[in-house]
């Protein structure tokens, strides 16, 4: 198996992610399509870091060949047959509404099609939480992960939209971070003005907070970017806050905005982006292409280590 080693010169800020996951019992994961090399070998190595245990639903013939193709093993892994993607995509969600899955875990097939899938009204995965994306972003120079969202779901978010998306990104931090994450909802400035529509849904967000109706983090905005992630760039504007200069999670004004954020990290700065959907029965693992195994790997952590929490809270004992 590949090792988890970072680029030169950086130090992988995803090594407490998967210390933690690895500790944790591994969740059974229902992998959609796995029918290419990336998707395939991408839960068998999951698999062998002790992060999840894979079933694969997708058809059983052209699993085994990929498999075979690529030297991947998975004589271990049970096969659910299923010889079209969506037909995988419905089967795959189906187990894991009766209970014999925690994890999805998108393989080859387009989101749209997964996502199809768990949010049909009659799918059992739908909550009334507002379904959202987290990128888990480690960006070199920057001394913590960085948290991203909503980047790939919601495209044009409203504010109680907005507010299921912050309490999304705060449910997963809770269980990796030590203390209350830093949440900056983002605009173009820090200021309110009717002129910039976001920043009124900042205001209001952080009114939300205050009232109990966002809970479990620290939450601030508007800010800008650069007074978000910067502390000088925050004592310059004169911005005094325990969210300013210190944020661990920015909530974007839509998905554009947010895309082009994560994009810019990855491709100018080399920063890998983890990501998960939440907001489902159980988090789902959107993995692309394009992702680093560090990436892919972290991915899988964050969504095992957020599956171990429910499973916790579902067995604790009545007070």
């Amino acid at each position: 198996m590949k090792t988890l080693e970072p680029s030169a010169g950086q130090i992988s800020k995803y090594e407490f992610l998967l210390e933690r996951a690895k500790a944790a019992p591994s969740p059974l994961t229902i992998v959609i399509y796995p029918c290419d090399e990336t998707s395939l070998r991408g839960a068998v190595e999951a698999a062998e870091a002790g992060l999840i245990e894979p079933v694969l639903v997708g058809p059983a013939g052209k699993i085994r060949a990929v498999a075979q193709k690529y030297q991947l093993n998975i004589s271990a892994f049970e096969i659910v047959n299923a010889e079209e993607s969506t037909e995988a995509a419905a089967k795959g969600v189906q187990l894991v509404a009766e209970g014999k899955g925690e994890i999805l875990m998108k393989g080859s097939l387009h989101t749209d099609e997964l996502m199809h899938s768990v949010t049909s009204a009659t799918s059992g995965l739908r909550t009334k939480r507002r379904i959202s994306h987290v990128f888990i972003m480690d960006v070199p120079g920057h001394e913590e992960p960085l948290i991203i969202t909503d980047a790939a779901i919601n495209i044009f978010p409203d504010l109680e939209a907005k507010r299921d998306i912050i309490q999304n990104a705060i449910d997963l931090c809770t269980e990796f971070m030590p203390s209350p994450p830093r949440v900056a909802i983002l605009s173009a400035v820090e200021t309110v003005t009717t002129k910039i529509p976001s920043t009124i849904d900042a205001a209001a967000l952080c009114k939300m907070a205050e009232r109990g109706q966002i809970t479990g983090g620290l939450v601030d905005g508007p800010l800008a970017f650069d007074n978000a992630v910067d502390p000088e760039a925050a004592r310059i504007k004169g911005i005094k806050s325990e969210v300013a200069g210190r944020a661990q999670v920015l909530v974007v004004p839509d998905l554009e905005a947010g895309n082009m954020l994560a994009k810019n990290l990855t491709f100018l700065l080399k920063a890998d982006a983890a990501g998960i959907v939440l907001g489902a029965r159980v988090p789902i693992i959107l993995t692309s292409r394009a992702d680093s195994l560090r990436a892919r790997m972290a991915s899988c952590a964050a969504a095992a280590l957020y599956a171990d929490a429910r499973r916790r809270r579902t067995h604790l004992p009545e007070a």
